[in-house]
C-alpha cells in the first residue's frame, strides 16, 4: 500500500498571495510520497485550483483520498463579498485563524502529521479584535502551552536560527529577556534541530548587545544574563559557546544552530541570503507547525506571479525531518 506523509497546508490569509502558492505547491506534490491537504474555504482554493492547476481534480479531504488532485478541508468562514485578492480586511484576518485551528485540530486527531502555514497578515488578524503578534503565539495557545516557551526558529540557506524574542519593541524585549527565557530558547532550539535530523549539535548563543558587551564597555547585560544562561546549558550537557557578538558569530559559521535575542538579529541574515525561500519553524510547542519566511504580498495577490518556492521547501524540510525519526 501506498502510505502518504501528510501535512495540512493552511492557505493563510485568503486575500494575499497564500492560497495560490498553496495551490502551487500542492500540484507540486501530486503522486509523490507527500502530500499537502490544503485547509481554507472552497471558494478560495477553488478560484486558484481552476487557474493554477486546472488539470488535477480537486477533492475534499479523507483517509485515503486518490492521489491524482488536490486535497482539501472545507473551512467555509469568509464571507464571499470578502474575497478580495490584495485587500486587508478583517474578514480575511479571522478566516486566516480558523483555517490554523482546524489544521491544529487535524493533527491532534492524528489525521495529518505537521502543519505549514501560509502567509498572515497581523494587521488584519488584530482588525477583527484577535490579539496576534505572530503564528507562535497562535500555535500555543491553541495547543494549550505557555506563550513564553514558544519561539520562532527560521531555516534557509543552511542556517538554522531561533528568536528568544520576536514580534516586540527592543525595549519591551529587553525588559523581557532573562537566563531563564533564553535557557527554554536554547533548549527547544536544540530539540528542534535534532527533530530536523541533525546530531551532536553545537548550539552558537549570540549576545545581547555589540560585542556581548565587550567585557562591560557596552552594557553588562550579558554579563549578568545571557552568561548565566550559556553556563547552565552547558551544565545541562548542551555543546554551547557564548555569548558573541552576533556579527562574529555568524560569520564564523561553526554551530549547527544560533540563538539570537531580538527578532533583526535573526531574521536580517536569513533575509540577505534567501528572502523568499525561508521556513519559520514554531518551536517549543507539542505539534509541529512552520510558516514561510515572507508575507502576503498583498500588492501582487491575485496576479498569478507569486513563487511557491517557499512553501514547497518547507513541505520538504519537514517530510525529511519525518524520515529521519
Amino acid at each position: 500500500m501506498f502510505v502518504r506523509d501528510k501535512i495540512a497546508v493552511s492557505i493563510g490569509d485568503p486575500n494575499g498571495v497564500g492560497p495560490e502558492i498553496a495551490v502551487r505547491a500542492a500540484a507540486h506534490f501530486v503522486g509523490s510520497a507527500l502530500q499537502p491537504v490544503l485547509i481554507g474555504d472552497t471558494m478560495v482554493i477553488a478560484h486558484y485550483a481552476k487557474r493554477e492547476a486546472s488539470h488535477l481534480p480537486l477533492r475534499l479531504f479523507v483517509e485515503d483520498t486518490p492521489h491524482d488532485g488536490i486535497a482539501y478541508v472545507a473551512v467555509d468562514t469568509l464571507d464571499p463579498n470578502q474575497f478580495q485578492p490584495g485587500v486587508v480586511s478583517a474578514s480575511a484576518g479571522r478566516a486566516t485563524v480558523e483555517y490554523v485551528r482546524i489544521a491544529v485540530d487535524l493533527v491532534q486527531r492524528g489525521l495529518v502529521r505537521a502543519i505549514v502555514a501560509c502567509p498572515h497578515s497581523e494587521t488584519a488578524i488584530n482588525s477583527a479584535g484577535i490579539a496576534f503578534s505572530g503564528y507562535p503565539s497562535l500555535i500555543a495557545r491553541l495547543t494549550e502551552t505557555r506563550e513564553d516557551r514558544v519561539f520562532l526558529m527560521l531555516v534557509a540557506s543552511g542556517l538554522r536560527i531561533a528568536h528568544v524574542t520576536l514580534h516586540e519593541s527592543v525595549r519591551q524585549a529587553l525588559a523581557r529577556i532573562d537566563s531563564d527565557l533564553i535557557v527554554a530558547a536554547g533548549l527547544a532550539a536544540v530539540r528542534a534541530t535534532e527533530g530536523l535530523g541533525i546530531r551532536n549539535i553545537r548550539l552558537g548563543v549570540c549576545g545581547i548587545n555589540p560585542h556581548a558587551g565587550e567585557a562591560g564597555l557596552f552594557g553588562n547585560e550579558d554579563d549578568q544574563i545571557t552568561l548565566p544562561a550559556v553556563t547552565r546549558m552547558r551544565e545541562l550537557g548542551i555543546d554551547v559557546t557564548g555569548p558573541v557578538g552576533a556579527d562574529l558569530l555568524f560569520g564564523q559559521r561553526r554551530h549547527d544552530v544560533y540563538l539570537v535575542m531580538f527578532h533583526d538579529q535573526g531574521h536580517i541574515p536569513i533575509k540577505l541570503l534567501s528572502p523568499l525561500r525561508a521556513s519559520a519553524l514554531t518551536i517549543g510547542a507539542p505539534i509541529q507547525f512552520s510558516s514561510v519566511g515572507h508575507g502576503s504580498a498583498f500588492d501582487i495577490a491575485g496576479k498569478g506571479i507569486a513563487d511557491p518556492a517557499s512553501v514547497i521547501e518547507t513541505l520538504q524540510l519537514l517530510h525529511r525531518a519525518a524520515k529521519e525519526k
